[in-house]
């Protein structure tokens, strides 16, 4: 019999399949060597198609970067991006002339609303070891009330975000970090603001975006969802072994998950990871052409002649692809000036 918490299982592809009202999901995992003086990889380049590198050569990509791994400047309009950095950094430019350097857990969230061209490069800041890159990066569509929203963002830097370890009977524990929504009942802190246009601003959304990691044999059970209407996705992206009601699950799934039923996990032999999408369905029409995001197709139009016109407000800075130096650490700059700074990780 099939569990009564699953309603559909599918095997992760590139990228991850999403429900309304996320659009998108990318995990990339990349093993990077020790870099170069330019903040490069420290190893040959050739044989790979600089520009649109994908392959996966030696465990790692250049992705649209030439010198530095990574994605220089694009365009966005009409949804949010959500970076969750899990491990190397992540130097960010944008059209406002705002900038930051993340990593090692911290998470950007960035709402493009009527428009931001950004670069998201890969600097390779250890010259002596490797620099492996780990991130997801999940799109979030925008209600039409906020698709033209001032473009924003914001950092929840890794050492506030809330979390919370739980012990089954037999001391196993599994972790979950809440990057959107409100922790479960108990000892964490109260939920990050999202940006203040977001759709994950609406209470009646329910949004949550959750990473969770379970020891070697734990059992957890996950709660059902606070709105009857929010659907709930479980991507099982680390791990060999896991059962949700007592029903096995491939390893490198997706599980769409009734939200109105606590869901109860154990894991296998061997620790798992995994990533929640959860939220309340906007259930507006969407016409998506690249980077833009709207309700219509005349609004997609609008955003290239737009971006033709203006480019979001120029590019203020030297090079389509920069990064913040060796030596710098964390930090934000937003378009404001404000100045937000953390230690890096070494």
């Amino acid at each position: 019999m099939g569990s009564e918490s699953k309603l559909e299982i599918s095997k992760l592809g590139f990228p991850w399949a999403t429900l309304d009202p996320f659009l998108f999901c990318v995990y990339h995992e990349d093993a990077y060597p020790k870099g170069n003086a330019t903040l490069g990889p420290d190893s040959p380049l050739h044989g790979r198609d600089l520009g649109q590198d994908f392959a996966g050569k030696d465990g790692w990509r250049m992705y649209h970067g030439r010198t530095v791994p990574g994605f220089p400047a694009h365009p966005h309009r009409g949804f949010e991006t959500v970076t969750i950095v899990r491990s190397g950094y992540i130097d960010h430019a944008d059209s406002l002339g705002a900038a930051a350097r993340f990593g090692a857990g911290d998470v950007q969230w960035l709402t493009a609303g009527q428009g931001v061209v950004h670069s998201e490069m890969f600097p390779l800041l250890k010259s002596t070891a490797p620099n492996p890159l780990e991130l997801f990066q999940i799109w979030l569509n925008l209600p039409r009330r906020s698709k033209m929203s001032p473009p924003y963002f914001t950092m929840f830097w890794s050492e506030d975000i809330p979390r919370q370890s739980f012990a089954d009977s037999n001391g196993r524990i599994t972790d979950v970090a809440y990057i959107a929504g409100r922790p479960i009942a108990g000892t964490a802190d109260g939920a990050l603001p999202p940006p203040p246009d977001s759709w994950a601003s609406d209470p009646e959304a329910d949004l949550g975006i959750w990473t969770i990691k379970m020891d070697a044999g734990a059992h957890w059970t996950l709660p059902a969802a606070t709105n009857a209407l929010a659907r709930r996705t479980l991507y099982f992206f680390k791990g060999m072994d896991l059962t949700l009601d007592g029903e096995r699950i491939p390893a490198r799934s997706a599980i769409q998950v009734n939200s109105q039923r606590a869901a109860v996990l154990v894991n296998g032999a061997i620790a798992s990871e995994l990533l929640m999408l959860q939220g309340k369905p906007i259930g507006e029409p969407v016409a998506q052409q690249g980077p833009f995001v709207m309700n219509t197709e005349q609004e997609v139009r609008q955003a290239y002649a737009d971006y033709r016109r203006t480019h979001f407000g120029g590019w203020p800075w030297p090079n389509e692809a920069p990064v913040h130096g060796a030596q710098q650490s964390r930090f934000a700059r937003h378009a404001d000036g404000r100045l937000e700074s953390r230690p890096r990780d070494e």
